[in-house]
């Protein structure tokens, strides 16, 4: 039996996680909403003068999910001092404590951002790439992995890391449900001709197997591991197969990649058309052969568990 500890358990990831966990596994909870279906759950936040020490003791496994995250319309006067208070100063804290504690390994659920933002004219993303962050949250995962590193070559306490791309499955939000709602109303949209760039993505089932092969591989001790579903798609792509698990005809316009660029200098809104017509791919190679591991869900698969019922 494997003792666990995990954050961020009611967020999109950590619920899907929850369900598939293994009734063997003697989990506790850790954060700020009730965990009732769980013996053991301590509420705090994640700072750096939390005591954690209830959690911490007797655990084998600490998977940490919880964090600030990325948000589209950032509101707070400095961003990257709030995301470092609590993706930094709170994670840190907290895996020091754990260390401590003689926890084995630290899972860090941390973001393809650390790379960067765009693999358009350049090769996929690999572990291996110096990080190259350009926002806030990407700042403060890149910054804790860094020092958490740093913790486990200081205390012997395995350091796992795993950097997700767009995350999407049942009950996913954001710019991802907002498309497929579009899609299902039958909204002419305008990304026909983009066809040439390629997104890679993960869908919450394959990110929750590799999470749990990580739990007791042993060659995942001190790793940095890329995730996705192993098949990129075009913006077009993406498009034509979320019409497909809805059942519903693919109306397309083909606005050229070029008007995409125009409308967003004008508009003062490069960032978000590049995210909409270029590439960011993660070459998982070294995953796969460390691990022995394979996403065993298709892209098909996930994208109809997408569909709001």
């Amino acid at each position: 039996m494997t003792k666990l500890l995990l954050t961020g358990y009611s967020g999109f990831v950590g619920t899907h996680l929850v369900k598939q966990l293994s009734p063997s596994d003697d989990v506790k909870m850790l954060g700020r909403s009730p965990a009732p279906a769980c013996s053991h759950w301590q509420e705090a936040l994640l700072n750096d003068s939390t005591d954690y020490t209830p959690s911490v003791m007797d655990v084998d496994v600490v998977i940490h999910i919880a964090a600030r995250v990325h948000v589209m319309n950032e509101s707070a006067a400095d961003p990257l001092s709030e995301f470092r208070a609590t993706n930094v100063a709170g994670t840190i804290n907290l895996a020091k404590q754990a260390a401590e504690a003689g926890v084995k390994r630290f899972i860090f659920i941390s973001s393809v951002k650390v790379n960067g933002e765009s693999t358009t004219s350049r090769q996929p993303f690999t572990a291996d790439d110096s990080p190259q962050p350009e926002d806030p949250y990407g700042i403060s995962k890149a910054e804790a992995e860094t020092q958490l590193i740093q913790l486990g070559n200081e205390t012997g306490m395995e350091i796992v890391i795993i950097r997700p791309p767009l995350v999407y499955g049942e009950g996913v939000k954001a710019n991802f449900s907002a498309l497929m709602r579009f899609v299902n109303k039958g909204v002419p949209l305008p990304f026909q001709a983009l066809k040439h760039n390629r997104r890679s993505l993960v869908s919450v089932y394959n990110l929750v197997d590799l999470i749990k092969v990580c739990i007791t591989h042993p060659a995942a001790a001190g790793q940095v591991f890329l995730v996705s579903d192993d098949h990129d798609l075009s913006t077009a792509d993406m498009v034509a197969m979320m019409a497909n698990v809805q059942g519903k005809k693919n109306i397309g316009l083909p606005v050229p990649a070029w008007g995409f660029r125009i409308v967003g200098k004008l508009l003062r809104k490069e960032d978000m058309v590049e995210r909409l017509i270029g590439s960011l791919q993660v070459d998982i190679s070294h995953t796969k052969t460390t691990l022995n591991w394979c996403p065993p869900y298709s892209v098909e698969h996930g994208f109809r568990l997408s569909v709001k019922k």
